[in-house]
């Protein structure tokens, strides 16, 4: 068990660091991605695993025990009918109100890689798309993570959990016991290490923002704030799709909701600069 002052310490280097909330009923959660990061220290326990990170300046260790602490939970083509939506509505919508012949998205909080791989794939095949230029950022907090995701390796159990038996043998190699997403598919997809909660890079504007189960760990008022952000970096006639648990009740943000079928998506509110 930790104690209440090295309970206190993880909290709030999430906190500072990260902007993720830790409440006193989740000391499973530290403890069970915690513990094996402290075996792979070469430390003895979870309590000296925290005595380490008090007895030096924020460094390695502290990053590693944040990227820990972040929820990669994610599948291919995760609950189907945000990807149905962007298919039949969304997209083509964002087409009839562009003027060029480029279409960007950012898939924010990207985890392992699934969601960035599963748009790739989807726009790759769409034959309204086959003239435009694809671009897909994708980023995350943890690096390790996003190092993972680059690769485009994934297991058998990886490609079992939402990937059609035909995407699979159409847009992936076997490696072994593993598969890996063919050259042409990641060369479609850029990846780069941001914190939503800190200041964002300098960004091109995007056609479609994909923030999916992300903000539930943080407050109202970083969500806010981050909805501010990504509302900036939306075209006019764009679209922005949350997590099926996540919405914007009681927030300002700018945006507006729009439903199709069961996926609420967010465009940019009428009237508002």
């Amino acid at each position: 068990m930790l104690s209440a002052p090295d309970f206190e310490y993880v909290t709030r280097l999430l906190l500072d660091n990260a902007a993720i909330r830790i409440n006193t009923t989740q000391e499973y959660l530290v403890r069970s991605r915690l513990e094996p990061l402290a075996k792979e220290s070469g430390l003895p326990s979870l309590t000296a695993l925290v005595e380490e990170l008090r007895r030096q300046p924020y460094g390695e260790l502290h990053r590693r025990v944040v990227e820990a602490m972040t929820t990669n939970e994610t599948s291919f083509f995760r609950d189907v009918h945000p990807f149905e939506a962007l298919k039949v509505a969304v997209i083509p919508e964002i087409l009839r109100r562009k003027n060029d012949r480029s279409f960007r998205v950012w898939s924010a909080a990207c985890s392992t890689g699934q969601e960035p791989y599963s748009l790739a794939m989807m726009l790759s095949e769409m034959p309204m798309l086959k003239e435009f230029r694809i671009n897909i950022l994708a980023t995350d907090l943890a690096r390790s993570t996003l190092e993972k995701a680059e690769q485009g390796v994934y297991t058998a159990l990886d490609v079992g959990r939402g990937l059609p038996a035909r995407a699979l043998a159409q847009h992936f190699e076997r490696q072994g016991t593993s598969f890996r997403v063919k050259p042409q598919l990641r060369a479609l997809i850029e990846w780069r290490q941001l914190n939503l909660a800190g200041k964002w890079p300098s960004m091109l504007p995007f056609d479609l923002i994909l923030m999916r189960n992300v903000l539930i760990y943080f407050s109202p008022t970083t969500t806010e704030s981050i909805l501010r952000n990504a509302r900036n970096v939306l075209q006019n006639h764009g679209a922005m799709f949350l997590g099926t648990t996540e919405n914007m009740l009681g927030l300002s943000t700018g945006l507006e909701s729009v439903t199709h079928g069961k996926t609420i998506y967010y465009k940019r509110a009428a009237g508002r600069p």
